[in-house]
Formats: structure tokens, C-alpha cells, sequence
């Protein structure tokens, strides 16, 4: 079993590796995405990669070889169903969860995971639209448009928030914004930098680019 810390370090590079041209990430981004020196990532880096969970090339970056993603596609699921449960099942903020899930996540044996999926009815993505994997390690790659670049006049449907900080969850959550919300954009002033929204109910909200760009869409159903 791998510990906690292997854990972090494949679920981060997992995360990473979305952005990351032709699948290498660079060490100066692994380290920033876990908060550590440089110099930490490299030995962690050569010990994985010695186990054959990644790929490390010099001064070009790291990849998760097949095993490494195996091992971190599940840990990612644990972590989702865990924010799932707690969000749908103990009523916690969904600005609250993820700490939590960071600790749990590791505690999680396999068996308890598929109960709890089970429980939580087979649930694709968590509160905050993340996907969610399979228990067979597939994880959606779909693309979404965001508010900042989706087509205007159109009928919209919030389906995930990428930036997950409390103070912008809380944001997001306050101005009606969540995933599953129904919103319209009605104008966007690239000079100004700024994106108006129209909702279902109550008055126009005004976003910066930034904060719209971190909003995923797709067409409203029906």
C-alpha cells in the first residue's frame, strides 16, 4: 500500500498533467501544486520514479508512468466520493470539504469506497462538478465552455467551479453561481474585463474575466 505522502504526490501530478503540454510537468509546478521545495520533489521524484510509478526526464519534467496513474486515479476517487458524502450526506459546506477529504481520502479502503459510492447512489461528479473516476480508472476528459468564452444569448448550465478557494466557493455559492444553476450571458466587455450574467431569477451579476473563466458551462437541458 502506498503512503499518504506517494498518495499526494501522484494525485497532484494527476491534477497537473491536465495542463501540462504533452503530459510532462515541470518540477517548479509539481513543487508549487504541494507546497514544497524543489529540492524535495526531486528526491520524492527519483523514488517514484524507481518504483515505476512515474517517468522523471531532466530538465523537462515528470509523468505518471500506468501504474502511477492507476494508483492515482483512485486516491482522486476516494477524495471526490469523500467531498460527496460529506456535502450530500453530513450537509457540510462544500467550501469546507476538501481538507477534510485530504485526510480521509488516505483512511479508505476499497471495499469502504464502493459502499460508499453505492450509497451515494453512483454519483459522476462531486459537489464542485470535478469528475469523479470509476472504479475501472476512467475519468471524463469532456471539455466545457466557461463564462468567459461560452457563446452569449444562450440558455446555460453551470456544470463545475475549477477554482475552489473558500472565499471564491462562498462567492460562487452567495451570487447563485453553483454547479446545477441555469444562467444566460448577456454581454462581455473584453476592454473592461468584465462579464455580465443574467440568472433565472433576480438582477444582472457582473464578473470579472478572471473569476468567470474559473465557471464551466454547458448547454441547458430541455
Amino acid at each position: 500500500m502506498a503512503s499518504s505522502t506517494v498518495e499526494n504526490y501522484l494525485k497532484h501530478l494527476l491534477l497537473a498533467e491536465e495542463g501540462a503540454a504533452g503530459g510532462l510537468v515541470p518540477m517548479g509546478a509539481l513543487a508549487g501544486a504541494l507546497a514544497v521545495v524543489p529540492g524535495t520533489v526531486t528526491t520524492m521524484v527519483k523514488a517514484l520514479a524507481d518504483d515505476g510509478l512515474v517517468e522523471h526526464r531532466p530538465r523537462h519534467g515528470v509523468r505518471l508512468t500506468a501504474e502511477g496513474r492507476r494508483v492515482a486515479l483512485n486516491v482522486l476517487r476516494k477524495h471526490r466520493l469523500v467531498e460527496t458524502f460529506l456535502v450530500k450526506v453530513l450537509k457540510m459546506d462544500w467550501a469546507e470539504v476538501h481538507v477534510e477529504a485530504e485526510q480521509l481520502e488516505h483512511a479508505l479502503s476499497d471495499n469502504v469506497l464502493d459502499r460508499l459510492d453505492a450509497l451515494l447512489g453512483r454519483p459522476e461528479t462531486d459537489p464542485h462538478g470535478d469528475p469523479i473516476p470509476s472504479a475501472q480508472g476512467r475519468l471524463s476528459a469532456e471539455v466545457h465552455a466557461t463564462l468567459a468564452s461560452c457563446a452569449t444569448g444562450r440558455p446555460l448550465r453551470v456544470v463545475r467551479v475549477t477554482e475552489q478557494s473558500k472565499e471564491f466557493l462562498h462567492f460562487v455559492d452567495a451570487s447563485g453561481l453553483a454547479p446545477g444553476a441555469t444562467v444566460r450571458v448577456t454581454e462581455r466587455n473584453l476592454a473592461a474585463g468584465l462579464v455580465t450574467v443574467k440568472k433565472s431569477a433576480g438582477r444582472p451579476l457582473a464578473l470579472s474575466l478572471t473569476a468567470a473563466g474559473k465557471i464551466l458551462v454547458a448547454p441547458a437541458r430541455g
